[in-house]
């Protein structure tokens, strides 16, 4: 049984996807900590709805014990694409243990038995890491995310395309980072996902060809599907990682290319028991400027 959790120290809670955290957290009357390492993921931790800051680094575990006590619940979401994020996560996990934390919420990815891709083999550790913890555990396995579109909008809207490197007739699922936050809230509030891993889709697995229909039906006018190479849509796309961050991006879209990502929304559908949000309401929020405030408005590019 969940113990009752008032507080949760959530990783992420400044960034591009768990930004959205903590607002579904407040909705469920959870405090949020913040885990933060500089003044300015401090600043945006709190604009998201953060009551309190935890100054902390993932990569330095004798941070984290302070950071952790005296909370209830740790959130955690690895950095994308880093290259040590299974040791990053791996002190989240061992600090909560230390800490006697009541339950640990982790974002994971789809399909992570796919140890093909660095970015799914570091959430593997992770995930065999809470197995065997002891703790109260829910791991979340979002696809591909809605926000992922935010970045590329003003582009899309000014040439008139969407474009990505895989071919435009391979299937992806997709969904909306706040329904993985709501199923995070409801797993700090409840026992009902207790011990459970749960992978995450929208209905639907569209192609491009597909997506460009419902942009140009929201729009009013045709939207074509491009597929440039991966060096020129990285470079048009001023994504903001290093260059082994990238190669791994190459390899997710290079999977894309050769096998698609398709999924299906029972799950997700089951938990928050209500439909999941649709691609294309989220991309009518895109065009009437909706999903470009708040804390989903910066950069993204990919799942992690």
């Amino acid at each position: 049984m969940t113990a009752e959790i008032d507080t949760v120290l959530a990783v992420g809670a400044h960034g591009r996807f768990a930004g959205l955290v903590p607002p579904a957290l407040l909705r469920k009357g959870i405090k949020v900590r913040a885990l933060v390492r500089d003044d300015v993921a401090a600043a945006a931790a709190l604009r998201n709805g953060a009551a309190d800051l935890a100054r902390g680094d993932l990569r330095h575990p004798d941070t984290l014990l302070a950071a952790v006590r005296g909370v209830q619940g740790i959130f955690h979401i690895g950095p994308a694409f880093a290259p040590d994020e299974a040791e990053m996560g791996l002190n989240m996990v061992r600090a909560a243990q230390q800490e006697g934390v009541a339950k640990f919420v982790y974002s994971s990815v789809i399909q992570p038995t796919y140890a093909k891709l660095p970015n799914h083999a570091s959430k593997i550790v992770v995930e065999q890491a809470l197995f065997e913890s002891g703790l109260d555990y829910t791991i979340l396995r979002p696809t591909n995310l809605f926000q992922n579109l935010i970045a590329a909008w003003p582009t899309i809207v000014k040439t008139a395309t969407f474009a990505e490197p895989f071919p435009a007739t391979m299937r992806v699922a997709r969904v909306d980072y706040r329904d993985v936050a709501e199923a995070a809230a409801i797993a700090f509030s409840s026992n009902r996902l207790s011990y459970g891993a749960f992978d995450l889709c929208a209905d639907g697995s569209p192609d491009r060809d597909e997506i460009v229909a419902l942009m140009s039906a929201v729009l009013g006018r045709r939207i074509a599907a491009a597929e440039p190479g991966f060096d020129t849509w990285a470079a048009k796309a001023h994504l903001p990682y290093d260059p082994a961050q990238i190669e791994v991006l190459r390899q997710v879209h290079a999977h894309y290319a050769a096998h698609g990502a398709p999924g299906n929304g029972l799950v997700l559908r089951a938990i928050l028991g209500r439909e999941p949000r649709t691609l294309q309401a989220f991309i009518q929020e895109l065009a009437t400027g909706q999903s470009l405030t708040g804390p989903d408005a910066q950069p993204m590019m990919a799942r992690s």
